[in-house]
């Protein structure tokens, strides 16, 4: 297997703006990489995302710089396929990526010649500082020598590199979802019904720092509590009826209840069994 120089990715191209995007660069120029230019559709985003890593940017795909070893392309998944083809054009030889959890990597296929992925499992915002050192990089290559390259670029800006196929990296990202996006709505409705009520959102931040703490050392199941574990009809039916000028909640709250309660009876069956 060629090592990562023999890929020349020294140089790198950014294709996206995003959060994934400004994080990823910031890692990248920090571990010795050069970025030597960012691609957006907004310009606005690109030049700031330029600025901030020292190189130039553009709008215009078919100005793209043709002799960078690496493109990551972190774009809106409904708009990866239609950028393939122009960006591959511009240097055929170079290793491709993107950075999407819920794509596949055959997005590439019949277009690049050298091909993968490289999604870094983490919710990143713009105004806050990831430590890659704590991220996951899932990885996965048109061969041997493109998933060494991207192993080798993982672990450079800290991160740990697992190989996981397209499949795989489907139910990892919908895990993610359940786990990250849909727990921070939670942490959202909790904020509104706590400022209606003229209560401080912070303090819910113990609970909600030592629920995570949890998880570290047991299962979910068993770090489950509240009154839907046992299906306590008396505490539930009087947060519906609290509820009851919030129909959405109210709706949300019993199924959640109704799916933690049963996700609690199919635990105690296994271990039964």
């Amino acid at each position: 297997m060629k090592n990562e120089e023999s890929l020349s990715i020294e140089k790198i191209v950014l294709v996206g703006a995003g959060n994934v995007a400004t994080h990823l660069g910031t890692a990248l120029r920090d571990a010795g990489y050069a970025v030597v230019q960012v691609f957006s559709r907004t310009g606005e985003s690109a030049s700031a995302l330029a600025e901030k890593l020292g190189c130039p940017y553009t709008t215009d795909i078919s100005r793209i710089v043709p002799d960078a070893g690496l493109y990551i392309v972190s774009v809106k998944d409904s708009v990866l396929a239609e950028v393939v083809p122009p960006l591959v054009r511009r240097n055929p030889e170079a290793l491709f990526v993107h950075t999407a959890g819920s794509m596949p990597m055959d997005v590439w296929k019949g277009e690049a010649h050298r091909y993968g992925v490289l999604y870094p499992m983490q919710t990143f915002s713009k105004g806050r500082a990831v430590d890659f050192t704590a991220v996951p990089f899932f990885i996965e290559g048109s061969g041997e020598e493109e998933v060494g390259a991207l192993r080798a670029l993982a672990e450079r800006i800290g991160g740990h590199a697992y190989e996981a196929t397209s499949e795989q990296r489907r139910y990892l990202h919908i895990a993610a979802v359940f786990a990250c996006n849909f727990t921070n709505h939670m942490y959202a409705l909790a904020h509104r019904l706590l400022a209606a009520h003229g209560l401080p959102f912070e303090a819910m931040l113990p609970l909600i720092d030592e629920t995570a703490r949890k998880v570290h050392e047991l299962p979910p199941t068993e770090a489950q509590t509240g009154p839907a574990r046992r299906y306590d009809g008396n505490v539930i039916g009087k947060h519906l009826e609290m509820l009851a000028g919030e129909p959405r909640l109210a709706e949300l709250y019993e199924k959640i209840s109704r799916s933690i309660h049963e996700e609690d009876k199919s635990q105690l069956i296994h271990k039964l069994k």
